[in-house]
């Protein structure tokens, strides 16, 4: 990290995701002073856990708040201009830390310096990508077999949960998005109690972590034999989505993937169901930079992980969505997710 770029002596580091990505430590409390010296601070609940997994930066068990150590080393150290995350630092944490650190320090509030490097992944972190991938992947056809009219689409994200667990997940990136029948139409309709109706669509959305990285899906499949124009609706999100992975290179923008899928949703006059961006990147967070939203100038690079997830939702009707993830390599792209998106009908 080229703190000179920033114009600080230091980077003091609160977020837990950043923290694990710049020194490997993966409990709950935690600061790290990112300085030419880097020092990491945690109390003795750790102590033990920080000793076998911080790598490049000094250990520091303090009784105090973390934050209260890191005010005195930078005191000691004599620095003069202190980074902070500003998207992760509580108001209360600020004043409290801005006092610790007396007059004649400042403190300058930074956004997204660590995320920004995070949005490039290496060739270790694409690996435990796949593997997070391929693990949520091997999920799917259980899930299949478990959707049945009546079941409650709790029940189902349950059973997935625990299948997880068994197949070796740590957790599930995020709230399992089982949404059936009219519920469909809820672009996040986390699993409830409601049954899965005798026909309909239901949208599957889920995710595995696994050694820290997240996977992301969705698949949207159809309770009975579905009718010609669901079947149509399906075609078109799907196009939709052909359409935004086309789109995927490098020195692309994000505001670029995002139109394709909305020209090809506007084609078949249903852009204005399209109510949410088209992706995100994905990492040791579910939601990470880059987005891909109408008018983002954020460049594609190689070693780039996104998602590229168009739906269409008809209020009180259904609702579709297709999600792959995909690296962005030096000529192109490649989906990781192998699950097939071919139109299945369950009876």
């Amino acid at each position: 990290m080229k703190l000179e770029q920033y114009k600080v002596d230091a980077l003091v580091v609160t977020h837990l995701p950043n923290l694990r990505y710049l020194c490997g430590f993966t409990g709950s409390a935690g600061v790290l002073l990112a300085a030419p010296r880097p020092v990491f601070f945690t109390d003795g609940r750790y102590a033990e856990q920080a000793a076998a997994e911080v790598l490049g930066a000094r250990i520091v068990i303090t009784r105090a708040a973390a934050l209260a150590g890191v005010a005195a080393a930078c005191a000691k150290l004599k620095l003069a201009r202190i980074g902070i995350e500003a998207d992760h630092l509580t108001v209360a944490q600020l004043a409290a830390f801005t006092s610790a650190l007396g007059k004649g320090v400042k403190i300058v509030r930074l956004s997204g310096v660590v995320e920004a490097q995070r949005a490039i992944k290496d060739a270790d972190e694409i690996e435990l990508l796949r593997n997070a991938v391929n693990l949520s992947s091997r999920l799917f056809p259980g899930l299949l077999r478990s959707l049945r009219s009546g079941v409650a689409e709790s029940s189902v994200a349950a059973r997935l949960a625990y299948s997880a667990r068994r197949h070796g997940a740590e957790a599930m990136s995020f709230e399992t998005i089982v949404a059936s029948g009219a519920r469909s139409a809820l672009p996040h309709g986390v699993a409830s109690a409601a049954p899965l109706p005798p026909a309909g669509f239901v949208v599957l959305d889920y995710g595995v972590v696994a050694d820290g990285y997240c996977s992301d899906m969705t698949r949207t499949i159809h309770l009975a034999k579905a009718p010609a124009d669901a079947r149509s609706l399906y075609m078109a999100v799907l196009e939709a989505q052909l359409a935004a992975i086309s789109a995927v290179r490098p020195g692309a923008t994000a505001g670029e993937v995002d139109l394709a899928a909305r020209q090809e949703l506007k084609r078949h006059k249903l852009d204005r169901y399209f109510t949410h961006s088209t992706g995100h990147g994905v990492g040791l967070e579910i939601h990470e930079l880059p987005r891909l939203a109408a008018r983002s100038d954020a460049i594609l690079q190689p070693g780039m992980v996104i998602t590229i997830e168009p739906g269409v939702y008809l209020p009180g009707k259904c609702g579709i969505r297709i999600e792959d993830m995909l690296l962005v390599t030096g000529s192109g792209y490649e989906v990781l997710t192998p699950v097939s998106k071919d139109f299945i009908e369950l009876s």
